[in-house]
């Protein structure tokens, strides 16, 4: 029995986020999500795509990247491949609610640099569901091809939190763990959170890890949301204003997830060749302070009291 091919549809642009974060709040309430449900099989490509270098070049300074390399930043196809990643998760025929839905990981495949200059084809397409101690989980492939080879992928993961039957680990029946790690959540209660903050990725239990050592502190400006937003597109009210954050229920604004990656991963470097993986692990209020600290490949971000709101690890591809 041969499986049917998905089916595919091609895009002459990069599409606007705004009517499809409207179309996923508004279906949102109407979701039911399960591990075992249907998800869309469609495969959104953008086969003309170009780099807008105005946009990179703020994107590099935002991020603390160079400026005029001759290679992408590493995680900037992420930022290329929100807008069909959000029409996909914005779809009637999408599972999981838009609304409180949590950026968990990404993992991140280079196999090589790929140049700014040219015409790049982006595919987009959702790889299945799975079940999660805290609700259902969806996985989001997204790939990068120059001249017809794959030279960059990523594969994040969502989750939608909701009651299940799934046993927890030890740590998530023990109280007091249990209780900071509702603490260092957050799920957007806005229009999207698919570059939302969450502890979902907790230490095993009995396991003390040793905290990598400081290399920098940065102070983060209160508009740097609204600077991120405006590079990446991603206009999130939950990180524009502290007015608008605390309609979702932060004290604050918040920064982007994927910020705090690739602010990681300037100072970090990468080579051209490289596997990334890092997990969200709670949100940094805007203004705030934070501590990157590195050894080795792996690398964290810290904030008051030694919090971890970022976890990874880079290696060679």
């Amino acid at each position: 029995m041969t499986s049917t091919p998905a089916p595919v549809i091609e895009l002459a642009g990069a599409p606007a986020l705004a009517p499809f974060l409207a179309r996923g709040a508004l279906l949102s309430p109407l979701k039911r999500p399960r591990p075992d449900a249907g998800w869309p099989r469609t495969r959104l490509v953008l086969p003309a795509l170009r780099v807008d270098p105005a946009r990179l070049t703020a994107y590099e300074r935002v991020c603390g990247f160079p400026t005029g390399e001759d290679a992408l930043p590493v995680t900037y196809p992420h930022v290329l491949g929100f807008p069909l990643t959000m029409r996909l998760m914005s779809g009637r025929d999408f599972p999981l609610p838009l609304l409180g839905l949590v950026h968990t990981s990404i993992a991140i495949t280079r196999h090589r640099a790929t140049p700014p200059a040219g015409v790049h084809e982006l595919t987009v397409y959702v790889d299945g569901l799975a079940p999660h101690r805290r609700g259902t989980e969806a996985a989001v492939v997204t790939e990068l091809r120059s001249g017809g080879d794959v030279v960059w992928e990523s594969r994040s993961t969502y989750l939608a939190r909701h009651r299940t039957t799934t046993a927890p680990p030890d740590d998530a029946r023990d109280p007091a763990k249990a209780t900071n790690a509702t603490d260092s959540t957050h799920s957007t209660h806005s229009t999207h959170s698919t570059d939302s903050t969450d502890s979902t990725a907790a230490t095993p239990a009995g396991e003390n890890p040793v905290p990598l050592p400081a290399r920098h502190e940065w102070r983060l400006a209160g508009d740097l949301g609204r600077r991120y937003g405006a590079a990446s597109g991603d206009r999130n009210p939950i990180h524009l204003y502290p007015l608008t954050a605390r309609l979702f229920g932060f004290p604050r604004a918040i920064a982007h997830g994927m910020w705090t990656v690739a602010r990681c991963l300037a100072a970090h470097g990468t080579p051209d060749a490289t596997a990334i993986r890092a997990d969200f692990r709670a949100p940094v209020l805007l203004p705030g302070t934070v501590t990157y600290a590195a050894r080795g490949g792996r690398f964290e971000l810290r904030g008051a009291g030694d919090r971890v709101h970022l976890t990874g690890e880079v290696r060679p591809a």
